[in-house]
């Protein structure tokens, strides 16, 4: 694998894992796609187009019926979840984007590489604006009347989501060495999880910022600072009374949202992500293999490996199968229980770089991707 290094915020230096495939594939080559036998099917519902994301990761998001998705070029627009319909487009900001889209509460919000926060109505009228303290590149989070946005300078700001006005920070300082990472935030039950680099995450107070609890993902080992990167990617995710996450060089594991008590660690490394349901945990690792564990106890159940150096987003379970997209648009099905393909769609040949997200539709069931080109693509099961 290649990752470019990058100029950092506070003299810190970034690793940028969204420069995996260059034109000449240096380096592990894809894994071709063999033929499968489909016994799932992607029905197509509805496509759209929002614009290229550029060197940035932007990630659909919906609510109260409607679909937002937003692009590098600027552009914020809202469509029918259930027929894909544009219903608004504005230009955000003339500058660009370089996250979004948080939804939530009838508000979406989108930010900029210079730490600006846009806040829009569900009739893509601008509410409000303000400003953190560096580049943004999580999606940000709208939650129980806030709103979350995560710096690359280690920061979380809190914004009422009514007006934008300023709840609190919470700030942590970095390593030398850190990826380039556009991972998120999650909430429950008034606490916010945040992974970090050097394999940390933490749980604060949705009320004022406060830490609750901190706990240890990964340690990080090694001779040198590359060596030595552990940090936390995608977003933490949830599951009845306990959060997961895994770190890069380092492991997966899951711990007592109450107390932040480590229930399982396994040695697993991700630049991508994890995700969990009542019974399985799933990771894409870094080489771009699959991996099932027991969601209970981290026990190892299967692995498929046939989308190695595909760059695979993180995975979304849904229904009986868990989901993934690749570098060239692909959307892959694998069985839940043993890994098997049993599914297969093409988008626009767009890198799928972030996860596939759940959508609720009137016809039922469904998930939603943007590629790196721009298209917004909905699928019914």
């Amino acid at each position: 694998m290649t990752v470019a290094l990058l100029a950092g915020c506070s003299g810190a230096a970034k690793l940028n894992p969204l420069n995996w495939w260059g034109q000449d594939r240096a380096g592990p080559q894809p894994t071709p796609l063999a033929e499968i036998k489909a016994t799932f099917a992607f029905v197509p519902a509805w496509r759209a187009t929002v614009g290229p994301a550029g060197n940035f990761l932007f990630v659909p998001a919906s609510d109260d019926g409607l679909v937002y998705a937003a692009s590098a070029e600027g552009t914020l627009a809202a469509f029918g979840a259930d027929d894909g319909v544009q219903k608004w487009r504005v230009q955000a900001n003339r500058a660009g984007l370089s996250a979004g889209v948080g939804a939530g509460e009838r508000t979406a919000v989108v930010a900029t590489a210079k730490g600006e926060i846009l806040a829009f109505d569900s009739r893509g009228q601008e509410k409000w604006k303000t400003t953190v303290s560096s580049e943004v590149l999580a999606p940000p989070l709208v939650v129980d009347g806030t709103v979350l946005i995560r710096s690359s300078d280690n920061r979380i700001h809190a914004f009422a989501a009514a007006d934008g006005k300023r709840r609190w920070t919470y700030q942590r300082t970095a390593p030398a060495l850190v990826l380039r990472n556009f991972g998120g935030l999650v909430a429950s039950n008034g606490i916010l999880f945040a992974g970090f680099p050097g394999g940390k995450l933490v749980a604060v107070a949705l009320s004022n910022g406060s830490v609750r609890w901190e706990a240890t993902v990964a340690s990080p080992r090694g001779a040198t600072e590359l060596e030595r990167i552990a940090d936390v990617t995608g977003n933490p995710v949830l599951r009845d009374r306990s959060v997961c996450a895994v770190a890069f060089q380092g492991r997966a594991a899951c711990f007592d949202t109450l107390n932040g008590q480590a229930l399982w660690t396994r040695d697993v490394s991700s630049q991508a992500g994890m995700t969990v349901d009542g019974r399985y945990a799933f990771v894409s690792d870094e080489r771009s293999s699959i991996v099932g564990l027991a969601a209970e106890t981290g026990s190892s159940l299967w692995k498929q490996d046939r989308l190695q150096w595909r760059g695979v987003s993180a995975p979304l379970s849904i229904g009986r199968a868990v989901v993934v997209g690749d570098y060239q648009g692909v959307l892959h099905a694998l069985a839940r229980e043993d890994g098997s393909f049993i599914g297969r769609a093409v988008t626009d040949g767009g890198w799928i770089a972030a996860a596939p997200q759940p959508l609720r539709m009137a016809r039922g069931e469904g998930l939603l991707v943007q590629t790196r080109s721009g298209g917004l693509f909905a699928f019914a099961f």
